[in-house]
């Protein structure tokens, strides 16, 4: 009896009991025979199978491990030797010679270039990363959105020949794949895209549709250029050479043919229409064949579709295939939905862990109420939840188009699933509500009033909520121009009379973060005098400043801190800029600054990447630090109800204490990073459309970046910097400026003074003093 019960306690424990004594044993018996091998087999192997053994090297590898341990070595800098920035590329990818899959090369002609050649590049063009057009025209013209190469003579191998040679300069380093066709074909670009990524690059390939040459053998074939064909790099690069010879050698009126007879005469290589189990399927159109009546099964596996006589043919077929893709993805979309719910019964949550929509993610789940995403209320005609701030505001452009397609679609729905016994009707919409949820998409509710009708007429008004979602489609990566950390940054420094005295402090800091690490910069003090200031006999408000620049570059040889003396009553902000601008090159990189920002690398560095001449201006959004006297190194927590402390100045040093509190100033545009070229343009729009007198009153109430965002069509780019972060100081608000930005000035001083707690606590602060 006892021993059953002891059993029995100790059931639950025995198969630790017994992996803990197997691996035990597993240990010893390891030990053992480590100990009794001796010598260590590594040194034996080494020397039996490079034959004899160098005794110097058995001699190292005896030696004590003191040679293999990790050793810490300092970084040190020779000062005596110049520094040399290291440049890392933009992408990794160059940087590890990756490439991209697939080119395709479209040949064209004169007659077709408008017509035909525009329809291939409306239709796939998007599906591919790069698409060229080849012709023999010599100066064509090139229709919007297309890259058209022109060689100049319209033979056909000539036309091939140098169309091959352009895609091994160019482009043989960069694609894996070159797809050649003719602009008489219509391609499936998805499944041509698929074929590319199942095809392995490191072998010769001439893949397309096989066809024979006129008396030739069954081996010597070459691919129809009306169905394209694939040509892997490694067999580009070895054709290169043989083209003059082949150009010379072989007569054909046909540039595919031509192809061929280069590759079996020079490299014996012939055209295949499968490999590694993928098989090349193309379909060839009868002559007044609809499109839409095409339902055999060589049409609807088809890679390429040969030949298409015009561009509405061309249309046709891809409205087909478009279609066919669709239905495809909706019946994929519906077998993946049963399987997850049948596999969701097995989950521990069963049932209750399937989300709406399946197989889309969850909503997100709040951990606090600042993580809490708000619904946006809506009806019909106007939008609660306005950009400035406004409780009210009309819906109109892509808004107004977004709620008609919510709404549109909520109709369809309904009347797809209660059809054909009842047929909705929308009467209007009651109430809207939609918020965006960056782990599903846009999420909508509707109250709609409908308008129900039943099989034999009957109509009745009926008041229901739906829910619809929009969900995140495929992330792309947007074409922006290639931009270079080599850019020569000019940085702008415009200087008032009252802030002469923060003047050293900026040159100092300067020093230590441009200069010394000899970043690629210059700076140029702009010296804004009174009309009564620096005068004949008076003192010179700017003379410790100029010391400072002289000073700089006598510490740092090689360094020149130009400056420039203007006059002004009023200085505007793009007056100042328009007297630096006439002083530089058009293609200079201008960051305009102010005395209390302290720039470094990190963000000189962002500034050359984010400011693309012709596309892009970039005005980062600085971090001004609250006013010490309302917010101390430890600030107490604030009453209840006043919300978060305010966040701590990015970068601030911990061992210094706790930092001062502080904020992103949306409010000021001062800081702003534009090529000279773009601001000249800019200001030649404002000069055309503003004339005398009301042109003269425009400067006076507008910031450089207001001159970018009225008066011209780049893209503006603001953001918030972390490495850009201010002391607090007052702004001057002239009453010169115009009403919007002595408004903007105000604020920026009002919301810079402190966060909700220090205020808060001022306030309780100096209610208890004046009540005591």
């Amino acid at each position: 009896m006892r021993l059953s019960s002891l059993l029995a306690l100790l059931r639950p424990a025995l198969p630790l009991i017994l992996g803990l004594s197997l691996g035990c044993s597993l240990s010893l018996l390891r030990v053992s025979w480590i100990q009794g091998e001796g010598e260590d087999p590594c040194v034996e192997a080494v020397g039996e199978r490079g034959g004899p053994q160098n005794p110097d090297s058995r001699a190292r590898l005896d030696q004590n491990d003191e040679d293999f341990k990790p050793r810490i070595v300092p970084y040190y800098r020779d000062p005596n030797k110049p520094y040399k920035k290291v440049l890392r590329t933009r992408y990794i990818q160059t940087e590890l010679g990756s490439r991209e899959r697939l080119l395709v090369a479209v040949l064209t002609s004169r007659a077709t270039l408008s017509t035909l050649a525009v329809a291939v590049n409306r239709t796939v063009a998007h599906h591919f990363p790069r698409l060229l057009y080849f012709t023999g025209q010599r100066g064509a013209r090139a229709p919007a959105g297309m890259q058209v190469v022109s060689h100049g003579d319209e033979r056909p191998a000539w036309l091939m020949s140098e169309t091959l040679r352009h895609l091994h300069t160019h482009f043989g380093a960069d694609y894996d794949w070159f797809f050649i066709m003719q602009d008489d074909t219509y391609v499936q670009a998805p499944r041509l895209a698929a074929l590319a990524g199942h095809l392995s690059i490191n072998q010769d390939l001439y893949l397309g549709r096989a066809e024979e040459f006129i008396g030739a053998g069954e081996q010597a074939r070459y691919c129809h250029g009306g169905f394209g064909y694939l040509l892997s790099r490694s067999l580009l690069l070895r054709l290169r050479p043989h083209l003059d010879g082949c150009r010379g050698d072989i007569l054909s009126a046909r540039p595919d043919e031509w192809l061929g007879r280069c590759l079996i005469d020079s490299l014996g290589v012939g055209c295949v229409s499968q490999h590694q189990g993928q098989q090349y399927r193309s379909f060839e159109l009868a002559k007044n064949r609809d499109p839409e009546k095409e339902g055999s099964s060589a049409f609807l596996s088809a890679f390429t579709v040969h030949p298409v006589s015009e561009g509405t043919l061309m249309y046709r077929l891809h409205k087909r295939f478009s279609a066919l893709e669709l239905e495809r993805a909706y019946s994929e979309i519906e077998q993946l939905q049963a399987q997850i719910r049948n596999l969701t019964v097995l989950t521990p949550e069963g049932e209750a862990g399937l989300s709406w929509p399946v197989g889309l993610p969850a909503p997100f789940t709040p951990h606090s109420r600042f993580e809490v995403l708000g619904w946006d209320y809506f009806t019909e005609q106007h939008t609660f939840s306005c950009a400035d701030g406004a409780p009210k505001c009309p819906l109109q452009g892509a808004s107004r188009a977004d709620v008609g397609d919510a709404l549109e679609t909520a109709l369809e729905q309904l009347n797809r699933r209660y059809q054909p016994r009842l047929r909705f009707q929308k009467q209007r919409l009651l109430n809207g509500y939609r918020r965006f949820d960056p782990a599903r998409g846009m999420e909508y509710t509707l109250d709609l009033l409908l308008e129900c009708v039943t099989q034999r007429g009957h109509r009745r008004a009926l008041a229901r909520r739906v829910s619809l979602l929009r969900p995140l489609s495929r992330v792309e990566i947007l074409p922006m121009p290639y931009v270079t950390e080599a850019t020569r940054v000019q940085l702008v420094l415009p200087l008032l009379v009252a802030e002469a005295a923060a003047a050293p402090a900026f040159l100092e800091a300067f020093a230590a973060n441009v200069l010394e690490p000899r970043e690629h910069a210059l700076l140029t003090l702009l010296l804004v005098y009174g009309p009564r200031e620096g005068g004949r006999g008076a003192p010179d408000p700017f003379l410790g400043v100029k010391a400072a620049a002289a000073e700089l570059e006598r510490r740092y040889p090689g360094t020149r801190l130009a400056w420039l003396a203007v006059r002004a009553e009023a200085p505007s902000q793009v007056r100042l800029m328009d007297v630096v601008s006439k002083k530089h090159p058009v293609d200079t990189l201008f960051f305009l600054t102010t005395v209390w920002t302290r720039p470094g690398p990190e963000v000189l560095n962002r500034c050359r990447m984010n400011a693309i001449s012709g596309w892009q201006a970039f005005f980062p959004v600085h971090f001004q630090e609250f006013n010490p006297a309302l917010s101390p190194q430890r600030s107490p927590p604030g009453p209840p109800g006043a919300g978060p402390d305010p966040p701590s100045p990015p970068g601030a040093d911990p061992s210094r204490g706790a930092p001062i509190g502080g904020r992103f100033d949306r409010q000021a545009s001062a800081e702003g990073c534009f090529y000279n070229a773009d601001y000249l343009a800019a200001r030649a729009r404002l000069a055309g459309e503003l004339a005398g007198q009301e042109e003269e009153e425009a400067l006076e109430g507008l910031e450089v970046m207001d001159v970018f965002l009225r008066f011209s069509g780049l893209h503006l780019f603001r953001a918030v910097e972390p490495g850009l972060v201010q002391k607090f100081s007052l702004r001057d608000c002239s009453p010169r400026l115009s009403e919007e930005l002595y408004h903007r000035c105000r604020l920026s001083n009002l919301e810079g003074l402190g966060g909700r707690a220090q205020l808060a606590m001022a306030l309780f602060e100096q209610e208890q003093a004046n009540s005591t």
